[in-house]
C-alpha cells in the first residue's frame, strides 16, 4: 500500500520555524563574535572564528528547518522566492511573505538579545559600529546579489537539496571577499544593531545597509533570469536526438 505524502506544515508552524531559526542564526553570529573578541586580540583570527561558526550554523539551520519552512531565515530570500515563483503552483502568497518577514525580524532581535545575555552583557545596548562608507554599501549589494543568485539558481536547476552546504559555503566566502562582511540579511542586520560587539552595526547605518541588500536582491533575481531564463522555460539543455 502506497502511503500518501503528509500535508505541509501550517503557516503558524512555518512562521515559528522562521522565528526560531533566525533567532538561532543571529545568536550564532553575534555570540561567536563576542567569544572571538574575548579570546583573541587579532582581528583576522576573530573574523576567521566568526565566519566559520556563522557558516556552519547557517548550514545546519537550513538543513534542520528547510523541510518545515524552506529555511529562508532572511527577508530577501523570502521576497525573492515570492517574486520569482509568482503564478506557480505552491508559490508563497503575499500573506505568507508578510508573516515570514515579521517572524524573521522578531527572531533576529531576540537572537541578538539572547547572545548578549549568554555572555553576561546588558541586552539591548545599541551598536556603535558605523558602517556607512560607499564601498561597504557596494560590498553589501554584491554579497546579497550573490546569495539570491545562488538560492534561485539552485532551485532552477533542481539542486535545492544542496542549499545547506552551498549557502553556508557562500556565506563563509562572502564574509572574506566582500568589504561589508556580508550581512546580506535585513532582519539579521537589524538584530545586530542591538549588540555593541565585533559583529554589530550602528542604527544610523541600517538604512544604507538594508537599502543595499534590497538592491542586491533585485540584481540577484535579474541575474537568475538572465542565466536560467524565464520561469516556464526548460531547466536544462535540450537533448539531441540520434539515429
Amino acid at each position: 500500500m502506497r502511503m500518501s505524502p503528509s500535508p505541509p506544515p501550517g503557516l503558524p508552524r512555518r512562521a515559528a520555524a522562521e522565528l526560531v531559526g533566525t533567532a538561532a542564526l543571529v545568536a550564532v553570529v553575534v555570540g561567536s563574535g563576542i567569544q572571538a573578541a574575548a579570546l583573541s586580540p587579532d582581528v583576522g583570527v576573530r573574523l576567521l572564528a566568526n565566519s566559520l561558526a556563522s557558516a556552519l550554523g547557517l548550514g545546519l539551520l537550513i538543513a534542520l528547518l528547510g523541510p518545515l519552512s524552506g529555511g529562508h531565515l532572511n527577508p530577501v530570500v523570502t521576497l525573492s522566492e515570492w517574486w520569482a515563483r509568482r503564478g506557480e503552483d505552491g508559490a508563497p502568497r503575499i500573506r505568507e511573505v508578510g508573516v515570514y518577514v515579521a517572524a524573521q525580524f522578531v527572531g533576529a532581535v531576540a537572537g541578538a538579545l539572547l547572545a548578549e545575555a549568554m555572555f553576561g552583557r546588558a541586552p539591548g545596548t545599541w551598536s556603535t559600529a558605523v558602517r556607512s562608507d560607499p564601498h561597504l554599501l557596494l560590498g553589501e549589494t554584491v554579497a546579497t546579489a550573490g546569495l539570491v543568485l545562488l538560492v534561485q539558481g539552485l532551485r532552477r536547476i533542481g539542486r535545492s537539496s544542496l542549499a545547506p552546504i552551498a549557502v553556508g559555503g557562500y556565506l563563509l566566502a562572502a564574509i572574506w571577499f566582500t568589504s561589508s562582511g556580508s550581512f546580506a540579511n535585513p532582519a539579521g542586520t537589524v538584530g545586530r544593531s542591538f549588540s555593541d560587539s565585533f559583529t554589530g552595526i550602528a542604527p544610523g547605518s541600517l538604512p544604507g545597509f538594508v537599502g543595499a541588500q534590497l538592491l542586491g536582491a533585485l540584481l540577484g533575481v535579474a541575474l537568475a533570469s538572465v542565466l536560467y531564463g524565464g520561469r516556464n522555460e526548460p531547466k536544462g539543455p535540450r537533448s539531441r536526438r540520434t539515429g
